[in-house]
Formats: structure tokens, C-alpha cells, sequence
């Protein structure tokens, strides 16, 4: 099995692409054009599943919640795709998209203190 970009989610990553949402797009403007001195790229497949940012170098996962991830279900999905992405020595870390609509300057600098 391909562990990066999988030909399978190519579809789903492009549509996930084109759809950001506003927390997305907002994050996608600090962290694009190796503003923070690594590259990040959004939508990239990893297994089978999609992480929302991710930095090849670092081995670092960006995702950012929304309401579905809060629900018993989204959580279990989460831990067990943060399992694997760990399995992988990938590390991720998790903002709401609240956070980044409220307090970007925050979650910039807990990024930077993975970098």
C-alpha cells in the first residue's frame, strides 16, 4: 500500500482542496509558501486517510476540528488515525476551528514550537 498520497484519495483530496473551510483557508495563508521556514502541504494523503496539513520534513500533521470531531464517533475515528500517523513517526497536533478563527496568533506560535 502506497502510505503518501494514495492514487485512491486523489479525488477526495483535490474536492477537499477546492472546499476548504474558512479556519482552513485562514490557517492555509500563514502556513503556505514556507512562510514559517518548512514547507507545508494541505490535503495530503497519508495511508487512507487525509491530514489537513503536513510538513514532509518534520513528520508533523496539522488538523484542525470542527464540530463532527467532538462527537464519540469523530473522537474514536481521531485516536485511531493518530495511532497510525504515530505508527509512522508522524506527530500531530489538533486545533478547533474556533481557535484559529479566534486567536490565530495563538496557534501559530504552538506550531512554531514544533518547528
Amino acid at each position: 500500500m502506497l502510505i503518501y498520497n494514495n492514487p485512491n484519495t486523489k479525488e477526495k483530496r483535490q474536492n477537499l482542496r477546492n472546499n476548504q473551510t474558512e479556519a482552513e483557508k485562514k490557517l492555509w495563508k500563514y502556513l503556505r509558501g514556507e512562510q514559517l521556514g518548512v514547507k507545508f502541504r494541505r490535503q495530503y494523503g497519508i495511508g487512507n486517510y487525509i491530514a489537513d496539513f503536513y510538513c514532509p520534513k518534520l513528520k508533523l500533521v496539522i488538523e484542525l476540528d470542527g464540530g463532527q470531531h467532538y462527537t464519540k464517533e469523530g473522537m474514536e475515528y481521531d485516536k485511531i488515525r493518530e495511532n497510525y500517523m504515530s505508527s509512522l513517526g508522524i506527530k500531530t497536533i489538533r486545533f478547533s476551528n474556533i481557535d484559529v478563527m479566534g486567536n490565530i496568533e495563538g496557534v501559530l506560535e504552538i506550531i512554531k514550537g514544533d518547528i
